[in-house]
C-alpha cells in the first residue's frame, strides 16, 4: 500500500515539472515508476520578446538530438537554468508532441517588465540630475525592474537627501504599466523629502582640560546651526570623522589615550538633533629624553636642533612627524637629508620608556646612500615646447637627488602659467641597484592667452571699442612657419602683447609690447620691449583741447643666486614724450599751478629688485611678492645741462620742459593659509616722488592718484599718473586729489596704501577659477613728505568676487564701505561704492 501511494506522488511531481506533459492526442502521463527514453527532435520557445530564442535553448542544456529520460532529471534541470537567469517570471517545458521515441518540446516563458522611463513626484527640478544619476546606478533602460532594483534605487534617493539634512526623508516607487512598448513598465519615485533637521546643540562630558568650544571647531562636518558660514546637518560618516579629529586634536595637546567612550544623538520635541559625546581624557604627557641611533651623516646635536623639539615640550607625535619629515617649509630632518641625495632616508621614533606622564623617544635613523639622478623626463605637454620647461627646472641628470629642488621645480613650473596647477604630478621612480631615481613631470596644459573685445559708454566721448590680444606662450621663431599655426605659433614662452583702443577722433590708444623671458637660451636673463602711443582730443578747432603721449622702452631682467634664487633684478631705459595743449587737470604742481601746455620730455632709468616664492600667478596658496622699484632720471640742472636762470625756472613749461624726478614704489604681497581653504592675503603699497632740487620742486608728472576703482580711472590709459585703486572712496573723497586753488582733479607725490583681505576658491578650475573674498582696507594720499602720517588713514571693509577667465584674464565685482569720508566732499552723498573688474587687477 505505502509502495502504490509513493509512486502515485512521484508521478504527481513529475507532471508538475514537464508542465501538462501531455500532447494534443491526450497522451498518458509519465510517472517515474516506469520512465522512458526519448530523443529530442525540436525545441521551439514561446513568450520571450527581449530575450535571444537561442541563448535560452542554450541555458536549458537541452539540444536536439540528445537523449532524455521522461520522468528523469533533464527537465527539472533545465527549469533551474532558466529560473537562476532572474528574467522570466514564470517558466514550464511541455511536450508537444511524440512520434515514438522523438519527442518535441515547447520552452514557454513569462518575462519579467522591462525598465523603460522614471518620473518622480515631490522632488525640485533642480534636483533630478542627481537622482538621475542616482536611479540609472541600479536600473538600465531596457533592463529587467526587480524588487531589489527599486528598493536599492528608493534607498538610494532617500540617503540623497539624509545627506542633505533632511534626515525624514522617505521614497516610494509606484511602477507603472507603459503601454508605448510591449511588457515595459515606468517607475515614478514618490519623495516626500520633509524638513531640514539641523543640530540643536552638541555637548561633550568628561573634557576637564579642553574647553567644548575648542572641540567643536575640530568638528568641520557637523555644527550647530547658528555657526556662521558652516552648514548644520547631520552625515554619519562624516560624523564619525570629525569624532575622530576631536581625539586628533587631543593626541596633539598630549592627551595620547584620549578616546569618545560614548555618544548619543536624539531628537529634542521641536525635532532638532541632540548630539552628547562623552569623552575620557587620559593624561597629559610630555616629552623627555629623545636620542639618535644609527646617524654618521649628521651627528646628534644638528638633528636635534632641526627637529626642534625640547624636553618639557607637550607630546604631539603629529607635531613629532612634521618635523620629521613632513614640514611645508622643509624644515625637517627628512628634507636635511633628502637634499643631500639621501633619498632612501627614514626615522622610526620609538617610544622606549613611559615614566608617570614623560615619554623617551628614541630615533631610529636608516640614512642609506646617496640617491644620483639619472633622467629627468617631462610629460604631457602639447603645445609648449620641452625646453620651455626644462630650463624652469631646476633638477638635473647626474646630480644628487634633492627634494628642495623638486618642489623649487614645481612652483616654477606652475609659474608658468600654462598648465593645471592641480593636475602637476611629479613621480620619483627609484633604481635601488643603481642607486639612482628618475624625475616624472606631468603636465596638462591649460589656455593661457588672452582675449579683449569690448565696448563701453565713455559719457562725452561716446561709445570706446577696445581689442587686445596677449599670447603669453607666444613662438617669434616660429611666426614664419605656416605648420606652426595652431591656430598661432606656440611654445616658446614668449609673450606677446596688442592692444587698441578707440571711439574715433576724440581718443586713440595702441601699446604693444614683447618679452622674450630666456634671451639666449642659456640664462633665466628676459628682455622686454615695449611702446605705446595715446592721443586725448576733446577740443575744436576754436578751443583746442589735448593731450599725447608716446613711449618706448627696453628693460633686461635676470634671476640672481643671492641671496637666493627667488630674487630677480630688472633694469630698463624709459623715453617718453608728453604734449599738452591746454589740458586743463590732472598735472599740478605743488603750488597748485596747472600744466596746461606744452612738450615735456621724460628720460628715465629704472631698476626693480623682487622676490618671487607664490605658489601660483592666480589663486596664490601661500609665499609672497615683493617689489621695489627705483625710477631715475638725469639731475639735469646739477649737472649743468640747464640754466639755471631763476625767470626761466619761473615758467611752468620751461622747469618741467626736461623731467628730473627719483620715484619709489614698494609692492608687497603675503599669501598665508588659514585652514581649510581660505587664505588670507596682507598687501602693503607706498609710493613716494622726490625731487633732486627745491628749485625745480616736484614734477607734476609720475605722480600717484589714489581712489576709485582703479579701472574707470584707466579708460584713456594715461602714462603720466599711476592709478592706484581704494576701494569705498571715489577720487573726490581725498581731498589731497583736489587742485588747492581751482578743486579739480589732480595728483599727489605720495601715497601709502594696506589691505587685509581673507579669500575663499569656489573653483580653482583651470578653465574658470572663482574665487569669493572680504576685505578691509585703508589709505591715503600726501603732497608733501611734511604732511606724512602712516596712521592717518581712509578705511574701508567689504567684500567681492573674482572670475579668472584664460581667454579674457579676470573679471568680478567690490563693494566698499568708507568710514573715513568727508560728508561734504563725498560724491552723491555715498558712503559706499560698487567697482567692476573688466580685464585685469586694478593696483
Amino acid at each position: 500500500m505505502r509502495l502504490s501511494s509513493l509512486l502515485l506522488l512521484l508521478s504527481l511531481l513529475a507532471t508538475g515539472f514537464l508542465g501538462a506533459q501531455t500532447d494534443s492526442l491526450n497522451l498518458p502521463v509519465y510517472n517515474y515508476a516506469s520512465p522512458q527514453e526519448f530523443e529530442i527532435g525540436s525545441i521551439k520557445v514561446e513568450g520571450a520578446f527581449f530575450a535571444e530564442q537561442n541563448a535560452i535553448i542554450g541555458v536549458t542544456g537541452l539540444a536536439v538530438g540528445d537523449k532524455i529520460r521522461i520522468p528523469g532529471p533533464d527537465i527539472p534541470r533545465a527549469i533551474k537554468n532558466l529560473w537562476r537567469l532572474r528574467l522570466f517570471t514564470d517558466v514550464s517545458i511541455e511536450q508537444e508532441k511524440s512520434i515514438g521515441d522523438v519527442i518535441f518540446l515547447v520552452v514557454r516563458v513569462e518575462e519579467r517588465p522591462r525598465f523603460l522611463r522614471h518620473s518622480y513626484r515631490g522632488a525640485k527640478q533642480g534636483a533630478h540630475e542627481d537622482l538621475n544619476e542616482i536611479v540609472n546606478t541600479y536600473i538600465v533602460r531596457g533592463g529587467i525592474v526587480t524588487e531589489d532594483a527599486k528598493v536599492n534605487a528608493a534607498e538610494g534617493i532617500r540617503e540623497f537627501y539624509e545627506d542633505k539634512g533632511f534626515l525624514d526623508a522617505t521614497v516610494s516607487v509606484e511602477e507603472i504599466v507603459d503601454t508605448s512598448r510591449a511588457n515595459s513598465v515606468r517607475l515614478v519615485f514618490d519623495v516626500n523629502r520633509g524638513e531640514k533637521v539641523k543640530i540643536k546643540r552638541i555637548t561633550f562630558d568628561g573634557n576637564e582640560e579642553i574647553a567644548d568650544k575648542k572641540l567643536r571647531k575640530r568638528m568641520k562636518e557637523t555644527a550647530e546651526k547658528r555657526k556662521f558660514l558652516k552648514s548644520s546637518k547631520f552625515r554619519p560618516e562624516l560624523y564619525k570623522e570629525d569624532l575622530d579629529a576631536v581625539i586628533a586634536y587631543y593626541n596633539t595637546q598630549g592627551f595620547r589615550d584620549a578616546r569618545v567612550i560614548g555618544d548619543s544623538i536624539y531628537r529634542n520635541e521641536d525635532g532638532e538633533l541632540m548630539i552628547d559625546v562623552k569623552v575620557n581624557e587620559g593624561n597629559r604627557y610630555y616629552f623627555r629624553n629623545i636620542t639618535w641611533k644609527g646617524n654618521s651623516i649628521y651627528d646628534d646635536e644638528t638633528l636635534s636642533r632641526v627637529l626642534a623639539i625640547e624636553k618639557g615640550d607637550v607630546y604631539n607625535e603629529e607635531e613629532l612627524q612634521t618635523r620629521l619629515s613632513f614640514s611645508p617649509t622643509n624644515a625637517d630632518v627628512s628634507s636635511l637629508y633628502m637634499d643631500n641625495g639621501y633619498l632612501f632616508f627614514n626615522a622610526d621614533p620609538i617610544e622606549i620608556a613611559i615614566e608617570n606622564d614623560s615619554i623617551d623617544i628614541e630615533m631610529r635613523v636608516f640614512e642609506g646612500p646617496q640617491a644620483t639622478i639619472d633622467k629627468v623626463i617631462i610629460k604631457g605637454n602639447d603645445r609648449t615646447h620641452e625646453h620651455v620647461i626644462r630650463r624652469e627646472v631646476f633638477t638635473r641628470p647626474g646630480q644628487k637627488f634633492s627634494r628642495s629642488d623638486i618642489i623649487r621645480s614645481q612652483r616654477q613650473i606652475i609659474g608658468l602659467g600654462y598648465f593645471n596647477q592641480e593636475t602637476l604630478g611629479i613621480d620619483t621612480p627609484v633604481n635601488p641597484d643603481r642607486g639612482t631615481v628618475d624625475i616624472i613631470y606631468t603636465v596638462e596644459e591649460k589656455p593661457s592667452d588672452q582675449l579683449e573685445l569690448s565696448a563701453g559708454w565713455g559719457g562725452r566721448q561716446g561709445v570706446i571699442g577696445t581689442l587686445g590680444v596677449t599670447f603669453n606662450n607666444f613662438s617669434l621663431r616660429n611666426l614664419f612657419n605656416k605648420e606652426a599655426w595652431h591656430p598661432l605659433p606656440q611654445g616658446d614662452g614668449q609673450r606677446l602683447s596688442l592692444r587698441a583702443q578707440t571711439n574715433g577722433r576724440f581718443f586713440q590708444s595702441y601699446n604693444a609690447s614683447l618679452t622674450e623671458p630666456w634671451l639666449g637660451g642659456k640664462r633665466p636673463t628676459s628682455l622686454t620691449v615695449s611702446g605705446f602711443y595715446n592721443k586725448y582730443d576733446l577740443g575744436t578747432t576754436a578751443l583746442p583741447r589735448k593731450l599725447i603721449i608716446q613711449q618706448a622702452a627696453v628693460s633686461l631682467g635676470t634671476r640672481l643666486r643671492w641671496p637666493d634664487d627667488n630674487f630677480i633684478l630688472r633694469t630698463g631705459i624709459n623715453l617718453q614724450v608728453l604734449e599738452l595743449n591746454e589740458w586743463s587737470n590732472l598735472f599740478i604742481t605743488d603750488e597748485g599751478e596747472t600744466v596746461r601746455n606744452g612738450n615735456y620730455n621724460n628720460f628715465s632709468f629704472q631698476f626693480t629688485l623682487a622676490r618671487t616664492t607664490a605658489t601660483d600667478p592666480i589663486f596664490p596658496k601661500q609665499g609672497s611678492n615683493i617689489e621695489l622699484t627705483v625710477k631715475l632720471t638725469p639731475p639735469y640742472r646739477s649737472l649743468g645741462l640747464r640754466s639755471s636762470d631763476p625767470e626761466l625756472l619761473s615758467d611752468v613749461e620751461e622747469r618741467f620742459r626736461f623731467l628730473e624726478y627719483h620715484k619709489w614704489r614698494l609692492n608687497a604681497d603675503w599669501y598665508t593659509p588659514l585652514g581649510g581653504k581660505f587664505v588670507l592675503k596682507t598687501q602693503a603699497k607706498i609710493g613716494f616722488l622726490g625731487a633732486y632740487d627745491d628749485a625745480v620742486g616736484v614734477s607734476p608728472f609720475e605722480r600717484f592718484q589714489l581712489g576709485g576703482d582703479g579701472i574707470n580711472n584707466q579708460q584713456f590709459a594715461f602714462a603720466g599718473v599711476d592709478i592706484i585703486s581704494l576701494r569705498g572712496y571715489e577720487i573726490e573723497d581725498l581731498p589731497s586729489n583736489l587742485n588747492p586753488v581751482t578743486g579739480q582733479q589732480g595728483a599727489t607725490p605720495i601715497f601709502s596704501k594696506y589691505t587685509l583681505e581673507v579669500r575663499y576658491p569656489l573653483s580653482l578650475n583651470p578653465s574658470s577659477t572663482i574665487f569669493v573674498l572680504a576685505f578691509a582696507q585703508g589709505g591715503n594720499a600726501w603732497r608733501s613728505a611734511r604732511d606724512f602720517n602712516p596712521f592717518d588713514l581712509r578705511r574701508s571693509v567689504g567684500f567681492g568676487a573674482r572670475v579668472f577667465l584664460p581667454m579674457f584674464g579676470t573679471l568680478g565685482f567690490d563693494w566698499g564701505l568708507g568710514f573715513d569720508k568727508d560728508a561734504a566732499n563725498t560724491q552723491n552723498g555715498n558712503l559706499s561704492t560698487f567697482n567692476i573688474i573688466l580685464g585685469f587687477e586694478p593696483e
